[in-house]
């Protein structure tokens, strides 16, 4: 039965490329018209294409990592950008299609991230280990997407004219009390406070985070200009001048959008400006991958801009200026799987091969989502007031500038 109702799909959803399936039987069958992309995969044993064709997305990710499907080469990308570039709901068997629909509709309760949820999932994915992080990162540990001003600058000098084009949206002015809301392992405070004269509350839920970013922030000298906190972002009650917010959204989920929104609005003063870099989708909304919600990113959820105006129009704040960057976050993930594959064999020290799989998987298909589907990052530029920063962008790139930055840094 399984195996009949797999034929159907493949049929249906392989229109362009060339897909070869070796079944659990051991018969091989190609699905497509032949032409561009091809890959070829063994699927072993039946439990693993009845979950292919149940949860697709789940069915292929947990086959993956457990060795159940073998993909030749290992080559994820072509298998997944092939899915990708062929992929129609209308291929999908009916069940597939309602249980996607179900997840959607169940967003806002698979989502509460109420403080303790929200403290669970990010242990889940960034206590696990510093030094894992360490291996593929750049230097600084900016575990976000980077800004490249041309495709071939280097990590480093990518995530430094991030942090660069983000101050300079922000225009910090010496002693600016700023909050950094979701601090990672404090390389955004560090650059605030050592480089543009910032005092900065830095607060993350992520204990492995926060003990090493105290840890680079003694090294730095910096104690007396940076206060790093575990601290949930709902339960702060005070005045900033500057807040930014870089890649936290993420973790935010659907019901508690009016409330990071209104938090933020409240913490800011008046003539204040906040940076949140999030990503988000170009398209319509949809559910999350199952497959990214149970093993990276639990509670996790990419909204479109659909989903996060009402929040927004809510919280009273102007959006100063969205600025979309699109390609930059595929070449980060890019870097980031290079660095992970060039110290594999530190990596199989430290872990098994099951999560080694797991973790290429991971990078693979979220480089992809950049590259193939309605997925980019956006910088939103608030603020209480209209004029609270320049009407033109030009002020970004003239004079001492991000540009002269990112030189800088290369």
């Amino acid at each position: 039965m399984w195996q009949t109702v797999f034929e159907t799909m493949m049929s249906r959803l392989l229109r362009t490329g060339r897909l070869s399936v070796t079944g659990p039987d051991g018969t091989t069958r190609h699905y497509g018209d032949g032409d561009g992309l091809a890959a070829a995969v063994t699927i072993r044993d039946t439990a693993t294409l009845r979950a292919l064709c149940l949860q697709p997305d789940l069915g292929l990710g947990e086959g993956y990592m457990d060795g159940r499907i073998t993909i030749d080469g290992d080559d994820i990308d072509s298998l997944v950008r092939l899915i990708l570039r062929n992929g129609r709901d209308d291929a999908f068997p009916p069940w597939v299609r309602a249980i996607d629909a179900a997840r959607f509709r169940l967003g806002r309760f698979l989502q509460r991230n109420d403080p303790r949820r929200s403290r669970t999932n990010v242990a889940h994915h960034y206590d696990i280990s510093n030094d894992l992080y360490r291996l593929f990162l750049d230097q600084d540990m900016q575990y976000s997407c980077a800004y490249f001003a041309a495709p071939d600058m280097s990590l480093e000098a990518a995530q430094a004219a991030k942090k660069a084009h983000i101050a300079a949206k922000l225009r910090i002015e010496p002693g600016m009390r700023v909050l950094d809301i979701g601090c990672g392992w404090g390389g955004m405070a560090i650059t605030l406070a050592r480089d543009w004269g910032a005092r900065v509350v830095g607060v993350t839920l992520s204990e492995n985070q926060l003990d090493l970013a105290r840890q680079r922030v003694a090294a730095a000298g910096l104690t007396d200009r940076i206060d790093l906190r575990l601290q949930d972002y709902r339960l702060l009650d005070e005045p900033f001048d500057r807040i930014v917010s870089v890649g936290m959204l993420e973790h935010v989920g659907l019901p508690q959008y009016d409330t990071y929104f209104a938090k933020v609005a409240d913490l800011l003063h008046p003539d204040g400006i906040a940076l949140i870099h999030t990503i988000a989708r170009t398209g319509r909304p949809m559910a999350q991958s199952p497959w990214i919600n149970k093993y990276i990113f639990p509670g996790g959820y990419v909204p479109s801009l659909s989903e996060l105006a009402p929040a927004i129009e809510a919280s009273g704040l102007w959006n100063a200026d969205i600025e979309v960057l699109r390609l930059h976050y595929a070449y980060t993930l890019r870097h980031w799987l290079a660095r992970f594959d060039s110290h594999i064999e530190t990596v199989r020290q430290m872990y098994d091969a099951r999560f080694i799989r797991m973790w290429r998987y991971y990078l693979t298909v979220c480089y992809l989502a950049f590259e193939e589907q309605q997925q980019a990052v956006y910088q939103f530029q608030m603020a209480h007031k209209r004029d609270a920063v320049p009407i033109t962008r030009d002020y970004l790139y003239t004079g001492s500038t991000v540009l002269a930055d990112r030189r800088a840094a290369e």
